[in-house]
């Protein structure tokens, strides 16, 4: 039984790297389109409307 749990304790960690992972993968792909700086502005205008897009989407279905 004690294994169990320790196997169940390594989940947490595995998840953490995991996500980590995908985001370092995507960072590396996105960083040469910072290079020129008309691409950076419509990179960043892209994620902070896709951000924002999703709070105001959140906040619709949870009511606040």
């Amino acid at each position: 039984m004690q294994e169990f749990f320790e196997n169940v304790a390594r989940y947490p960690r595995y998840l953490i790297s995991l996500i980590l992972g995908i985001f370092f993968a995507l960072f590396e792909k996105i960083k040469p389109l910072f290079r020129k700086p008309l691409t950076a502005i419509a990179l960043i205008g892209i994620l902070v409307g896709g951000f924002t897009f999703l709070v105001f989407t959140l906040r619709a279905m949870l009511g606040f």
